[in-house]
């Protein structure tokens, strides 16, 4: 049985990503404690069941990808009037795929048709925004989508994508490996050079109607400053606490 959470008066971080989020002591719900709008859950395909856990020696059978996200989800948006933040923006559930995508990809849709209504949905070039939005991740292909009229995700891009004429609302996102593309490792100034480079990036997405995401990328405050400087949509970190206080310290401080 699953319980109802509790309603929280949380201000929603909309630049906010949960890297690995199942490896935190309350999967998801940590990471809506601290307001983040956007985590990340690693799935296998264990005996017909999406399994969650960062290694396939990890997995527990209890730890569904509906038990841990898309139930708790549905309770959560349930109680805050069809959003996951009460009045908040749409929330995303990137799912990361551990298992060969022609396997794992028929079940998983089978499993987000059940949750379809609070799944943004796609229909060609049209969405019908929800309160939750998955992308997908990991060993995927965009032929896991042939011959389907709804889908019930979206593809997280990679820097090639740049090049595509794949509409937003197939790949809404961009992510990259963050050691692949730069040097600089959150100490001292960036080069020059590197932030021209980071700038056309972001500048190419935006202009695409996409957003820009980096792993492996150093996770602490001096990186994440110069991330939001230079209008990278999303901060992927597993320091929640850390990042929560950083855009806190960032608000324009109220008069007395």
């Amino acid at each position: 049985m699953f319980l109802c959470l509790p309603l929280f008066a949380v201000e929603p971080l909309i630049h906010a990503h949960a890297h690995n989020d199942y490896e935190h002591k309350r999967p998801l719900l940590d990471a809506l404690d601290h307001g983040f709008c956007s985590v990340e859950a690693d799935i296998y395909l264990v005996n017909g069941h999406l399994l969650v856990a960062h290694n396939v020696t990890q997995v527990k059978p209890e730890r569904t990808l509906q038990a841990l996200y898309l139930e708790p989800l549905r309770q959560r948006v349930k109680q805050n009037g069809g959003r996951v933040f009460r009045g908040g923006p749409e929330f995303t559930l990137l799912i990361d795929l551990k298992t060969n995508w022609s396997a794992i990809y028929p079940p998983l849709r089978s499993v987000l048709k059940e949750y379809s209504d609070i799944l943004t949905t796609f229909q060609g070039d049209s969405i019908r925004t929800n309160a939750v939005r998955a992308i997908i991740t990991g060993d995927r292909s965009k032929e896991m989508f042939a011959g389907e009229t709804v889908r019930y995700a979206a593809f997280d891009g990679e820097l090639p994508e740049l090049d595509s004429s794949d509409p937003p609302s197939l790949v809404p996102w961009i992510s990259s490996n963050w050691t692949k593309s730069f040097r600089w490792n959150g100490s001292g100034p960036m080069q020059m050079v590197e932030v021209l480079k980071l700038r056309n990036m972001v500048r190419r997405a935006h202009e695409q109607g996409r957003r820009v995401r980096f792993w492996g990328a150093p996770d602490k405050a001096d990186f994440w400053r110069e991330m939001i400087a230079l209008d990278v949509d999303l901060i992927n970190t597993d320091d929640l606490e850390g990042l929560r206080n950083f855009f806190e310290e960032r608000k324009p401080k109220q008069s007395p």
